[in-house]
């Protein structure tokens, strides 16, 4: 006797061919992606019970998908804790589909070669959901006091790379990431003054930033466009403060300038 759920059909032996021709899909890949797509919404680790209230289903249902997820290695959960969150599988998927992002692919390769020139580490990063995104990051021969891991996200206002995305990107995209730094910041940045470093860094084509992110640090960044992307790129290199003499950073900062036209004229944009 033959179901008439097709997912049971096809697992049960039945051939997919009526599956493919009927497009009606595989539900239970379905559910899989929604557990996913709540991980993702929730912004870090979350319980049992808030990623079933946020996929709308049952945590008895939600604990048997996140078995099979766990074990192709999609999602994990912490021992201690108890929460889930995306394993190493969907953090290496995540890294590749960034990889293979043309923009991304051809800013790497220049980023690269910066770092060889300057001898300085210098990271790219991309507009993300919370703010800018490390999507590479080439270290460089004058050790620093900080590991970066791919996939970090930068503060908005008190990173080099953060001002360029401020300075080139609609509110409409910045203001949900915007409004939480300036509450945790408090009075420190006033409307005007977001807006008069968004035109300086707009006017000087790159933003500085001394000791923004962690303390004894310089960062220099600029953005790189792509003909039919409006979303920018930033690449950014970082320095010591005790190499950053005037003359040098200067000599740095001309070299970033010339790796972000160099890239975007790559990428077919036209000044």
């Amino acid at each position: 006797m033959t179901s008439t759920d097709p997912e049971k059909n096809v697992e049960a032996g039945e051939s997919p061919a009526a599956e493919v021709l009927g497009r009606q899909g595989i539900q239970s890949v379905e559910t899989a992606m929604l557990i996913l797509l709540a991980l993702e919404s929730g912004g870090g680790a979350l319980s049992l019970s808030a990623i079933a209230q946020a996929s709308g289903m049952q945590p008895s249902k939600v604990h048997r998908y996140l078995v099979s997820l766990g074990r192709t290695g999609l999602t994990a959960q912490d021992p201690a804790s108890g929460l889930y969150d995306f394993g190493a599988a969907m953090r290496r998927m995540g890294a590749e589909a960034l990889r293979r992002t043309n923009e991304v692919a051809v800013a790497s390769g220049h980023a690269t070669r910066l770092r060889d020139r300057t001898g300085h580490s210098v990271n790219l990063a991309v507009w993300g959901d919370r703010g800018p995104v490390v999507v590479s990051w080439a270290y460089g021969t004058r050790p620093l006091p900080l590991t970066v891991r791919i996939g970090a996200t930068l503060p908005l206002l008190t990173s080099s790379v953060g001002q360029v995305f401020l300075a080139h990107l609609p509110t409409s995209l910045t203001g949900e990431v915007l409004a939480g730094e300036v509450r945790r910041e408090g009075n420190n940045w006033s409307a005007e003054r977001r807006e008069d470093l968004a035109a300086q860094v707009r006017a000087d084509g790159h933003a500085v930033t001394h000791s923004g992110v962690l303390p004894g640090l310089i960062s220099v960044a600029a953005p790189v466009f792509a003909a039919n992307d409006p979303l920018p790129l930033a690449i950014s290199v970082v320095l010591p403060e005790s190499l950053g003499t005037p003359e040098h950073l200067a000599d740095v900062t001309g070299e970033l300038r010339r790796t972000v036209q160099e890239a975007s004229q790559e990428l077919g944009h036209l000044p």
